[in-house]
């Protein structure tokens, strides 16, 4: 855990947030500032700065976070309609905390290129 993480004090429960799914891996959030009807974010309980830092060893934990993102996508109603899965990597990739995250995005249409 990195003490001056903002999302460390979220899996810490040191800082509020309003989960929708946690379990010993994973913690699912909703996105205080959400860009879509439904914007959850997605973090594993470990440290890790970014997909920029992951390993071949990460392998089972990134299977297991998608498998909770397709399970919340189902909660949330989103999956049958679609939703968009998006990592952020580094200033110029849109990534503001250093801390692997997916942002869960549905409720709505989506147009690509995103920006």
């Amino acid at each position: 855990m990195a003490t001056d993480c903002l999302f460390c004090g979220i899996t810490a429960g040191t800082v509020p947030s309003a989960q929708v799914f946690s379990d010993d891996q994973v913690i699912a959030f909703r996105d205080i500032a959400p860009r879509a009807p439904t914007h959850i974010l997605l973090i594993p309980r470990e440290h890790i700065a970014s997909a920029a830092a992951l390993t071949e060893d990460h392998g089972p934990l990134l299977g297991h976070l998608f498998a909770v993102a397709a399970q919340v996508a189902r909660d949330e109603g989103i999956a049958d309609s679609g939703y968009r899965l998006v990592s952020n990597v580094g200033r110029w990739g849109g990534q503001t905390v250093d801390h692997l995250h997916w942002h869960l995005l549905g409720g709505r249409p989506f147009t690509w290129p995103p920006g």
